[in-house]
C-alpha cells in the first residue's frame, strides 16, 4: 500500500501595515484584541489546503478500491450548502461497510468535508483575525480525519430518546476527537435513511479495501 505524503506547499505569506510579517497561529499571546472578531483579512492563507486536498484524492484513489464521482451534484452530499463551491469529489469504497467521502472546494478558499452519512467536516471552521489558525494547521486536521476515515477509525452513532443525538468519534494513533448535534439540525429525510444502516455498524466503518495490483 502506497503512503501518503503531504505535498510541496509555497506557503503564502503576508505582511501587517507596519511591513512585518503576519505569524499566523502565533499572533495572541492571550484574548485577542476585540476588533479581530468577525474580520477575515487574509482568507487567501488557507489557499493550499485545495493543493493538499487534490493530492488526498490522488492517494485514496491510487490506493484503494474505490469510484469517484465528480460534479456540481455531489456537492449535495453536504448537510447544508457549502458557499460558493467550485469542485466536488466524492470517493465511494466499493465495500458498503465503509465510509464514503465527499471533498467540496469552495472559493474562500477552503475544504468542506462530508464523512459517512451525517457529517460535514469544515477546514477552516472559523478564519478570522481573532480564531488566527493557519493552513498547517487545518491540513493536519484534514489529513488525520480522512486517514482515519479511511483505516477504519471512524465512527457515528444515534443516541436515541425523545431528543436524539447524532454522534461521531475519529480515533488516531495519539488520541481521539468526537462530537454530537441534536438530530432535529439534520434534515429529517438523510437522518430517518441513516438510522438503519448506522444502527447495524455497531464497530464502527470499516477500513477501506485496498485497490488490487491488476485494477
Amino acid at each position: 500500500m502506497s503512503s501518503y505524503n503531504r505535498p510541496s506547499v509555497v506557503a503564502p505569506v503576508f505582511h501587517d501595515a507596519d511591513g512585518q510579517i503576519i505569524d499566523y497561529g502565533n499572533r495572541w499571546s492571550g484574548s485577542p484584541p476585540e476588533e479581530t472578531y468577525s474580520v477575515d483579512t487574509h482568507p487567501e492563507r488557507f489557499a493550499p489546503l485545495h493543493t493538499v486536498a487534490d493530492a488526498l484524492i490522488a492517494h485514496l484513489r491510487a490506493t484503494y478500491d474505490v469510484r469517484l464521482t465528480e460534479g456540481e451534484g455531489t456537492a449535495g452530499d453536504l448537510l447544508r450548502p457549502a458557499p460558493e463551491f467550485l469542485r466536488a469529489v466524492r470517493i465511494q469504497p466499493n465495500d458498503p461497510a465503509c465510509a464514503a467521502l465527499t471533498f467540496v472546494f469552495t472559493a474562500y478558499p477552503g475544504i468542506f468535508l462530508h464523512a459517512g452519512l451525517l457529517h460535514d467536516f469544515h477546514y477552516p471552521v472559523c478564519g478570522c483575525d481573532a480564531c488566527d489558525s493557519n493552513w498547517t494547521t487545518e491540513a493536519d486536521l484534514l489529513e488525520q480525519q480522512v486517514l482515519a476515515v479511511v483505516t477504519g477509525h471512524y465512527r457515528e452513532g444515534i443516541e436515541d430518546g425523545p431528543q436524539p443525538w447524532v454522534e461521531y468519534a475519529f480515533t488516531y494513533p495519539d488520541g481521539a476527537n468526537s462530537g454530537r448535534s441534536r438530530a432535529e439540525e439534520i434534515p429529517a429525510e438523510r437522518f430517518e435513511a441513516a438510522k438503519p444502516i448506522l444502527c447495524d455498524l455497531t464497530e464502527g466503518w470499516a477500513s477501506w479495501p485496498q485497490r488490487s495490483s491488476g485494477s
